[in-house]
């Protein structure tokens, strides 16, 4: 959530406990969907402020927003281990989705590493009353205008998700090296997009996780949207989802076994 750039929680604490939230995690690689950085001395220069508390000397970052030359909104992945390339996958629409591809140096394997946005549903204000309403004791009002709004979302997100997984899908064969993919799906798991991507991937929480696992922290919807999928053969020995968040998803880990991580 953009380390809650525009304050949404109402707590002026958000950003210091996510970051917090990393240290406690102490992650090898770090895959983010919703990245915001300036390269203008100070607290918003997120890149910076991560590698430095995370101690994480390589990056990927790509940017689908950039204002006043210095401000940029996009995705980023940080990691211990040596990045020897890198590319973006651009999925030609407005919004601010994309998937990136990190191929990482460790030990003697090399590892690419996904990392993607796909396209939201992007529900208003006016949806989100609806669905409060609807949940609550109240009546909501134009019920039928409303469900055809919502509905005509869903139908244009999955459309253009559809788009984006093909794309990223296609690219993933060309792929010769082990991969790990983590993405913000706004999805679910009976969803094209989940099937599609995990033709040949493993999920690591059906592997090693417990109960529902839902991901997303918002009023609607209460599912699983975010992922970690890899190549079978790197066996996934622990996942955990973080109880707790500040933010309008719960941060997700994953741990593999046949990779050595000793640095």
């Amino acid at each position: 959530m953009l380390f809650d750039l525009y304050n949404w929680s109402k707590n002026k604490e958000s950003r210091s406990r996510i970051l917090s939230t990393f240290r406690d995690i102490d992650p090898d690689i770090l895959c983010l969907q919703e990245f915001y950085t300036s390269e203008d001395p100070g607290d918003f220069n997120n890149t910076d402020t991560v590698r430095s508390v995370l101690k994480m000397p390589y990056f990927h970052n790509e940017f689908t927003v950039t204002m006043r030359k210095n401000d940029h909104w996009g995705i980023a992945t940080f990691s211990k281990y040596p990045i020897i390339n890198q590319g973006k996958i651009i999925f030609n629409t407005h919004s601010n989705n994309i998937c990136i591809f990190t191929d990482i140096v460790v030990g003697a394997d090399t590892v690419r590493v996904y990392n993607l946005h796909l396209q939201s549903i992007s529900f208003s204000k006016k949806d989100n009353k609806f669905f409060e309403d609807m949940m609550s004791t109240h009546d909501a009002e134009d019920e039928v205008a409303n469900s055809k709004n919502i509905l005509r979302r869903i139908k244009r997100a999955f459309v253009k998700r559809t788009r984006q997984v093909d794309m990223v899908s296609a690219h993933i064969k060309t792929c010769r090296y082990k991969i790990i993919l983590c993405g913000d799906f706004n999805d679910t798991a009976a969803s094209y997009s989940y099937q599609e991507l995990t033709s040949g991937l493993a999920d690591c929480f059906i592997e090693k996780g417990m109960g529902l696992g839902r991901t997303y922290a918002g009023k609607w919807p209460q599912f699983r949207i975010d992922y970690i999928l890899h190549v079978p053969r790197l066996g996934c020995s622990r996942y955990k989802r973080n109880e707790e968040t500040v933010t309008d998803h719960f941060p997700i880990t994953a741990w593999f076994n046949d990779i050595n991580w000793s640095r």
